[in-house]
C-alpha cells in the first residue's frame, strides 16, 4: 500500500502545480505581449511605441475597456492596417493579458 501512496501523491502534487501554472496571472500577460505585441507597440508603463501609430498599450482606455479585447484575443485580432499580425490566445492567455492590460493603463482610479 505504502508503494503506491508515493506515486498516487507526486502525481497529486504534480496535477496542483499545473493548475497554478495555468492561473492566469498579469506577469504572464506581461510576457505575452512584450513577445507577440512589443516589436511595435510600447506595452509598459512608460516608453514610446516602436511604430508611431502603434498606440501604447498603457492607453488602451481611450478607445476601450481591456475587457472588451477578450473575444477579439480569443478568436482572432484583426485591425484595419495590414502590417499588424492576426493573433489567437487560449482562454487562460486572454485572462492574462487583460489582467496585465487593466494593471497598466494610465487613467486614474476615480475614471473607474
Amino acid at each position: 500500500m505504502r508503494k503506491l501512496a508515493l506515486p498516487i501523491a507526486a502525481m497529486i502534487l504534480l496535477a496542483a502545480g499545473a493548475v497554478r501554472a495555468e492561473t492566469p496571472t498579469p506577469e504572464q500577460g506581461e510576457i505575452l505581449v512584450q513577445r507577440h505585441c512589443g516589436g511595435c507597440h510600447a506595452t509598459g508603463r512608460s516608453g514610446d511605441s516602436a511604430e508611431p501609430a502603434a498606440p501604447p498599450f498603457r492607453e488602451l482606455h481611450r478607445r476601450y475597456e481591456p475587457e472588451t479585447l477578450a473575444e477579439a484575443l480569443a478568436e482572432d485580432i484583426l485591425t484595419g492596417h495590414p502590417a499588424m499580425p492576426e493573433f489567437r490566445f487560449q482562454e487562460d492567455e486572454v485572462r492574462s493579458i487583460i489582467l496585465y492590460l487593466d494593471s497598466i493603463q494610465t487613467r486614474r482610479k476615480a475614471e473607474r
